[in-house]
Parts: structure tokens; sequence; C-alpha cells
């Protein structure tokens, strides 16, 4: 066992086209009457494709998106905004 910490680095994919993706999921969950926030962390945690709905093609933007890679955006993005405040 080492006492090194490993370091976690995922590719760096274009935020903006990430944060329109997650805009539209957001909207055609909303639009089916799902409450997004809760819909798009059930997807996050278990990676069941079925917590978003098909509407607008959202399962499939959905499905593009690495989940790391959004978790890493909406960490930073959130300990951004505590900072400037």
């Amino acid at each position: 066992m080492s006492d090194k910490t490993r370091q976690f680095d995922i590719s760096n994919r274009n935020d903006e086209e990430i944060r329109r993706s997650i805009l539209i999921i957001y909207n055609a969950l909303k639009e089916k009457g799902y409450n997004p926030i809760s819909q798009i962390v059930g997807y996050i945690l278990s990676e069941d494709p079925t917590y978003i709905t098909t509407h607008n093609n959202a399962r499939n933007l959905m499905r593009r998106i690495d989940r790391f890679e959004l978790l890493q955006i909406l960490l930073r993005d959130y300990l951004r905004s505590g900072m400037d405040a």
C-alpha cells in the first residue's frame, strides 16, 4: 500500500457544450413533469438512463456526457460560486 496520492484527471471537453446539453435535458425533464435535479442526480449516481426522459432526445444527450467530467464541472462551478459570495 502506498501513501502517494493518486491524481484523477479527465479530458477537458468543451464545458459550454456540456452546459447546453444539461440545459436541454433539464428543460425536457421539466416539460414532462419530472423534478429535473432529482432525475439528473439519480442518473449520475446510478448511470441508469431511464432516469432521463427520451423527450427532445434528452436521454441520448445525457449518455454522451461523461459522468466524471460532469461532476468535475459541477463541483468546480459550485466552489467558484461559493468563493464569489
